[in-house]
């Protein structure tokens, strides 16, 4: 491999075994790349066709292969490899070389690769570098000289997903040690402490999930840092990846949590084919949202799975049998396969209880390492160990793209004596085939009661009995169901157009906030979004009007106050009213509110006017 020119020379001998007679195999390959060359074992030329359309490569052979005798092809190719620039992913940069280091993913298709994401392959990778670089990868590892530097070898004999390799500068890396595991983070724009951190975390979770699921592939692992326009993370055995963006300058510890669980979910077992890849994403996901609980607390634990429920219904024209649909990498496939995911898991450990819903997690792992799962196979798993029939569970969040919105209604009535009080009411829901029990939360004059109600079909009748008066019935207090109401409808809104915004989307972004206007016109959150994007836009007095909208709004959430007191002090400097600009600022640090460094922010501008800066242009 050659650093300097951005160039990639190799060959690659893939073994497989058909499964169906064929005369012809289809592999894909990064668009960079450009093949030289098809071979059979023995050295007989292959039609080879590039079809750069869908990133593939067509290879036909003289006769019908027969199903079951592994066969092989040997490929010579090459290319350079820049960034984003014909990458599998548009916009994502998943393979990539320059001076002074790389990183290949196997997403990035830098080798011949079939059934991408569900065809588990064990591996061999020999990759020479210059002296003084290091090669990072799944396996076992070693090295030797070469005669144009040094040769680094890893092999992989599970069959798994590596195929992810980094080379960085042969140096030190920062290293952690947990009881038994530990973190070795390659983060060269990272400062010290932020590897550190980084380290440490992820020991800590290497533990936290072994003892959950089991022992890992590795409990050593590496944390490496990718390019500017790389996903935010990224896995393989034994190794995490972090773009800039996603590593952020303090820990990510949800994404980071999320990317240290696919150790197992993922690498140890995998989905059957991409319309099962919640089994992988949502597992990983609710795994990182189990770590947030476990190291800082049940009330990060709740507004991070408040997070995720309304991420998971940004996206509901795909049930999640059909992800397969979903483009790789976009918001979509986060929002089907991780949030949507995670959630239907959540509402299963609702369904089944704690003690068997990780029991049964623990066996599966045991039973289904370096192997595949299928929702069906899971949902029998979990019927085999708790006794209960969850078909219906699964029909409903697995194979439908439909979320219920429930209502409810009641009359309290005193009983005789001293003996309390009788709650009657029905739960209203709008999904006739809908089946689960659901949570109300009774306040009383004394602490509250909880109550569970089996709710089957569009009404159901409760009657429930409490010592105390109460005050009033909550329907599914910790939401521990995926569904709809007014409230989850803005903050639905104000996702979506989060996600515009993060695309360059800007007048869509505007649509979706005007939504959540409509149907909360006091919604501080949705006036501030607004106002970011007219400020982005150089449209200052509209996003002064909003900045304003934000602070006579709901309030919610309150760094809305401190952070719409910045934006209006920067819309004033850019207009050169210095006076005004100082008032704001100050009133931001009376806020005491430091949500996001918002202190430091408002103090700089204090000492300093805020100045615009030049919109980064792409240097490729």
């Amino acid at each position: 491999m050659n650093l300097d020119a951005q160039l990639i020379e190799a060959t690659a001998e893939v073994h497989f075994i058909p499964r169906d007679p064929a005369d012809n195999a289809v592999f894909e390959l990064h668009n960079a790349l450009h093949v030289d060359a098809a071979e059979t074992e023995g050295g007989s030329t292959l039609n080879a066709i590039r079809y750069r359309q869908d990133s593939t490569i067509h290879v036909s052979f003289p006769d019908t292969l027969p199903v079951g005798k592994p066969q092989a092809i040997r490929f010579r190719y090459g290319g350079r490899l820049i960034g984003y620039e014909d990458s599998p992913a548009e916009g994502y940069s998943l393979a990539e070389i320059t001076a002074d280091r790389a990183v290949l993913l196997y997403a990035g298709r830098w080798f011949p690769v079939n059934g991408h994401g569900a065809d588990r392959f064990t591996s061999d990778i020999r990759i020479t570098v210059r002296d003084g670089m290091k090669v990072l990868g799944s396996g076992v590892g070693s090295r030797s000289e070469a005669l144009e530097g040094i040769q680094h070898r890893f092999e992989f004999g599970y069959p798994s997903f590596p195929g992810s390799i980094a080379i960085v500068r042969d140096e030190p890396p920062v290293q952690v040690s947990s009881g038994s595991a530990s973190g070795s983070v390659y983060m060269p724009t990272a400062s010290e402490d932020l590897a550190l951190a980084y380290a440490e975390a992820a020991a800590e979770m290497v533990e936290f999930f072994s003892d959950l699921y089991g022992a890992p592939y590795s409990k050593s692992l590496a944390i490496v840092e990718m390019g500017e326009y790389a996903p935010n993370g990224y896995w393989a055995p034994g190794m995490v990846f972090l773009s800039p963006y996603g590593r952020r300058e303090t820990l990510n510890r949800r994404l980071l949590g999320k990317l240290v669980a696919n150790q197992w979910w993922g690498s140890l077992v995998g989905a059957g084919n991409r319309n099962h890849l919640w089994l992988v994403d949502g597992l990983a996901e609710y795994s990182a949202l189990l770590e947030i609980e476990e190291s800082e607390g049940e009330e990060t634990f709740v507004n991070s799975l408040r997070d995720t429920r309304i991420e998971a219904l940004t996206f509901d024209q795909v049930p999640l049998r059909e992800s397969s649909r979903v483009t790789d990498f976009s918001p979509q496939m986060n929002a089907l396969t991780s949030s949507r995911g995670a959630m239907v898991l959540h509402m299963l450990r609702w369904r089944v209880g704690d003690e068997e819903f990780f029991g049964t997690l623990r066996e599966l792992v045991g039973g289904h390492t370096w192997g595949t799962l299928t929702t069906d196979r899971f949902r029998e798993l979990f019927e085999d160990t708790t006794g209960k029939d969850l078909d219906g569970f699964f029909l409903q969040w697995t194979e439908s793209n439909l979320t219920p919105e429930f209502k409810q209604e009641y009359t309290i009535y005193r009983l005789g004596g001293n003996e309390g009080f009788r709650v009657i009411g029905k739960i209203n829901q709008d999904m006739d085939t809908f089946s689960m029990p659901v949570e109300l939360k009774v306040e009383t004059e004394g602490e509250p009661e909880f109550h569970v109600v089996e709710v089957a079909g569009n009404a159901s009748d409760f009657t429930l009995e409490t010592f105390g008066k109460p005050r009033e019935v909550v329907l599914d207090p910790n939401h521990r169901i995926l569904r709809l109401d007014d409230d989850t409808r803005v903050s639905v809104a104000i996702r979506r157009g989060e996600q515009l915004v993060e695309l360059g989307y800007y007048q869509e972004a505007l649509i979706e906030y005007q939504q959540a206007l409509d149907i909360n016109r006091f919604s501080s959150l949705a006036h501030y979004r607004t106002g970011e994007v007219f400020f982005l836009q150089s449209n200052f007095q509209s996003a002064a009007n909003e900045f304003r909208e934000a602070l006579n709004g709901d309030q919610d959430p309150s760094w809305v106050e401190v952070w719409s007191h910045i934006s209006l002090g920067k819309i004033f400097d850019i207009t050169g009213q210095r006076e005004r600009a100082v008032n704001e600022y100050q009133l931001a640090v009376r806020t005491r509110d430091n949500t996001q460094n918002a202190q430091d922010e408002a103090s700089k501008y204090l000492a300093s006017p805020y100045r615009r800066a030049r919109p980064k242009e792409r240097t490729y």
